[in-house]
């Protein structure tokens, strides 16, 4: 199932805590928090904040993060110039996850404009992209993590409204697995309950209708053809 939607700057440090005393492991404090697979890249992200920063970097803020396209570019020319490391450039300038900077990266190196960040209404009539399960996961896991944020979210990671918002409902009510893109893998007769059977029967009697409806109009077109 899913986990609950927010951990409280408490947690996070407790977290931390654990995680640098050597106390726990990340992928053990992942679990107690119930953050999925990948929660464990998130337990080291928010380590290393609170390594240089301290317990104020997980204090609330009122206001979504905004970033110019001069400092995407500014972060992007140091990585590529050895000035540091993916995690020591998202550890430097606060920025949410490595998925975000490495999103930066691939855009500069495919001569693609980075543009100034500032999370508005344009996210409901963005196109949907196609994406990875670990993407999904990520993108699940940082929206949850940000209050549910899903217009905040979406923006960051270049993706419709609609998507983060049905990914985040499927990962609430079943999991992990609900992410899992299952199209195109249909289910054998035998494996169908009865509900199932039903709508698909429903489905096929409506497909045969259509092509009824279909060939009628055809015919009646064609008489009206004969009778000229």
């Amino acid at each position: 199932m899913g986990r609950k939607a927010k951990y409280t700057a408490d947690q996070k440090v407790q977290a931390c805590v654990d995680f640098l005393s050597g106390k726990k492991s990340a992928s053990e404090i992942a679990r107690e928090l119930d953050m999925g697979k990948q929660g464990h890249i998130l337990i080291r992200l928010w380590s290393r904040m609170y390594q240089v920063y301290g317990s104020s970097v997980f204090e609330e803020t009122h206001h979504n993060k905004s970033y110019t396209k001069e400092f995407k570019k500014k972060v992007v020319q140091e990585y590529l110039s050895g000035k540091g490391s993916i995690s020591d450039l998202v550890t430097r300038y606060k920025i949410p996850s490595t998925h975000t900077l490495r999103q930066w990266i691939s855009r500069y190196n495919d001569h693609i404009e980075l543009k100034d960040y500032d999370p508005k209404s344009e996210v409901y009539m963005a196109e949907r992209r196609k994406t990875s399960y670990e993407e999904r996961l990520e993108i699940v896991n940082y929206c949850l993590d940000h209050d549910k944020d899903i217009r905040n979210t979406a923006s960051l990671y270049k993706c419709s409204y609609s998507q983060v918002y049905s990914w985040v409902r499927k990962y609430e009510k079943d999991g992990e697995e609900a992410l899992i893109d299952r199209r195109g893998k249909h289910k054998k007769e035998e494996e169908l309950s009865d509900l199932e059977k039903a709508q698909r029967r429903i489905a096929q009697l409506e497909k045969e209708k259509e092509e009824f409806r279909k060939k009628y109009e055809l015919l009646k077109k064609a008489e009206k053809l004969e009778r000229w």
